[in-house]
């Protein structure tokens, strides 16, 4: 049998109807009931019915920091993927964030091994692979430079670290680096943040750029990844490596907006950081930009992503195929 962490999320969402569509048994992990009805619109998005696909899925509340509620969840499952986090960009969030995604992950680990579960996949981040210092591709060779400042980026490596050394104590591992996730749902969270700030029309866009990937493209190679021989390796999933200004362009078009025209210059976004860091400082609100999510706007690192796509003779969903996809969805639940 399989478990899932993370099963409300996006990744998560789209890996149990994978699973369930391909007829296996799944134990998922989830925290508050009111999360389960999102997982269940993002199916009804592809035309399944959740009624239908319930039947092969349990569903268990429960939390990685609760070790006796894990140790019931994981009872008979010889597989696990590892999909929940935190994701967060902003300093003050810092424990939160160790807490959430490597605590987690270590007490994930040490109840696999202690059930004896025989695989794991773990789903980490692009921001935990190094830029290159010269012009060339960054590929999983690339280990992340010190000193790191980008909280999100240092604990998923911490994540990393507790998989690899649950592999040195006899577990199965198998780590994906996807890079910029697209797909429908979880409109609220994370790279699905993104629909709803094209929806606002603006025309600015950021000068970098970062790898991008459909989410089903990630469940796919998950899957398929479990199901091969190679373990203890990690994979950069990215379809395609992108500017900013060409991701919001297309998802701009699709929401039946005009296109972003001008790039913003960095000295505003510097500027802009730390106005937000008075904001929040003042006001005790969410950070919205940072000093490191303002570096990573300013670049583009170009991902190599030779290593999964000649493993599995891989071709990957069109973006823009995604992109308009997920924009009708997005303004048919913004209606």
């Amino acid at each position: 049998m399989i478990f899932v962490t993370g099963g409300t999320g996006l990744v998560g969402s789209h890996l149990l109807l994978h699973l369930l569509n391909k007829g296996m048994g799944v134990r998922a992990l989830y925290r508050e009931p009111e999360s389960l009805q999102q997982v269940y619109n993002t199916w009804e998005y592809y035309g399944h019915s959740p009624e239908e696909l319930k039947k092969d899925l349990q569903w268990v509340k429960g939390d990685l920091m609760d070790i006796p509620s894990l140790e019931m969840a994981l009872q008979g499952i010889e597989t696990v993927y590892h999909c929940a986090a935190l994701v967060s960009f902003d300093p003050g969030d810092y424990l939160a964030l160790r807490r959430a995604n490597i605590t987690g992950t270590a007490n994930l680990v040490n109840v696999c091994l202690a059930m004896g579960v025989r695989q794991l996949c773990y789903v980490s981040s692009i921001a935990t692979i190094g830029s290159p210092l010269d012009t060339r591709m960054a590929n999983e060779e690339d280990e992340l430079l010190t000193p790191v400042n980008n909280v999100y980026a240092l604990t998923k490596h911490g994540a990393e670290m507790e998989v690899w050394r649950g592999s040195q104590e006899g577990l199965a591992v198998v780590i994906v680096n996807p890079g910029l996730i697209i797909g429908p749902g979880s409109w609220d969270r994370s790279s699905g943040r993104l629909f709803g700030i094209a929806g606002k029309g603006s025309a600015f866009y950021p000068p970098g750029g970062t790898g991008v990937i459909g989410v089903n493209d990630v469940a796919e190679i998950m899957i398929a990844m479990m199901q091969r021989k190679e373990r203890n390796q990690k994979y950069i999933l990215v379809a395609e490596n992108m500017s900013y200004k060409q991701l919001l362009e297309k998802v701009s078009t699709a929401l039946g907006h005009r296109p972003p025209r001008k790039k913003i210059p960095l000295w505003v976004l510097k500027i802009a950081w730390r106005l937000d860091w008075f904001r929040a400082k003042f006001t005790g609100a969410e950070r919205k930009l940072t000093r490191d999510r303002v570096a990573s706007l300013d670049k583009q690192v170009l991902y190599d992503n030779t290593k999964i796509t000649a493993l599995l003779n891989y071709t990957y969903e069109s973006l823009d195929s995604i992109i308009t996809f997920s924009a009708e969805k997005y303004l048919k639940d913004r209606k």
